[in-house]
């Protein structure tokens, strides 16, 4: 009998080692971390099955989305496999419930959904529609009347493998250079994060396909307020991170600080990491 050969571990990601760090570092941040590493593993077994995207826009075309803000990526532009969709939806609510992140009606709600398909496919379709700055979309068409309080977050989390891949095949074209707008230029979702480059410049990261496009460095990307006694910013102690805060809008944006950093910003890790900032910002009167 021949011996087996021996599988390997597959090696941890960088992300997976800086929020085990967190974890070690800040117990109190225990669940947050492991919820989020149970999120990224979902996200990188789906997403390694994701085609890249063939996804070739006119250049006139794409001009015209840059100039009158509106997002590149249509519905039908998505690389969407219905049954990883599906895998992701559920496998999604279930991490958020056991961590208690979505109460139990919303998760067997979600559930029910991610088995119909005759319910789900014209559902995420239309909630695409409507929170992607397309011509005609309404944010207020997002959902039916009474769909899951969870339903956004869900939906986010499981359409970000298919639009991450979207991102990455659209954001190198030239055309993304002159995009300033403060929704993303790919699926036109708000930005959830921000980085400052090592040439000082402010990159938003959408909160939905995670592209990055570069603000003002000290406008309010949800208002546009670009008042600077109007904007509060505040940063911790070794310098790492930022809070922007509107006095106009009251809401707030963090932000990783590259300019001497070891690493990229990590959007899994830093969003954890700077969980203590949003209670800081709360505190100060600044809404997320």
């Amino acid at each position: 009998m021949t011996d087996r050969p021996v599988r390997h571990a597959r090696a941890e990601s960088r992300e997976v080692v800086e929020l085990k760090g967190i974890k070690s570092a800040h117990p109190e941040l225990a669940s947050a971390v492991d919820m989020q590493l149970e999120l990224v593993e979902v996200l990188r077994r789906v997403k390694a099955r994701v085609p890249l995207p063939w996804i070739q826009h006119e250049t006139a075309w794409l001009e015209r989305q840059v100039q009158t803000a509106r997002s590149a990526v249509r519905f039908g532009d998505i690389p969407l496999d219905w049954s990883d969709f599906r895998l992701a939806l559920r496998q999604t609510a279930d991490i958020l419930y056991r961590h208690d992140a979505m109460d139990r009606a919303d998760h067997e709600r979600i559930l029910a959904l991610s088995r119909d398909g005759n319910a789900l496919e014209p559902l995420v379709k239309q909630w695409y529609f409507a929170t992607s700055h397309a011509e005609g979309s309404n944010p207020d068409d997002r959902a039916p009347s009474g769909s899951p309080v969870s339903l956004d977050q869900v939906l986010i989390l499981s359409l970000r493998p298919f639009l991450a891949r979207c991102a990455e095949a659209l954001l190198p074209r030239p055309e993304f250079s002159g995009w300033h707008h403060r929704h993303c230029p790919i699926c036109g979702w708000e930005p959830d994060f921000g980085v400052i480059t090592p040439s000082a410049d402010r990159r938003l990261i959408c909160g939905r396909c995670l592209g990055q496009w570069t603000f003002d460095p000290f406008a309010c990307p949800f208002c546009e307020n670009d008042d600077r006694a109007r904007i509060t910013s505040f940063a911790t102690r070794d310098g790492r991170y930022r809070v922007y805060g509107c006095d106009v809008c009251r809401k707030y944006l963090k932000a990783y600080d590259a300019r001497n950093a070891s690493r990229p910003v990590m959007v899994s890790v830093d969003t954890i990491a700077t969980l203590p900032l949003d209670a800081a910002a709360m505190q100060k009167g600044y809404d997320g």
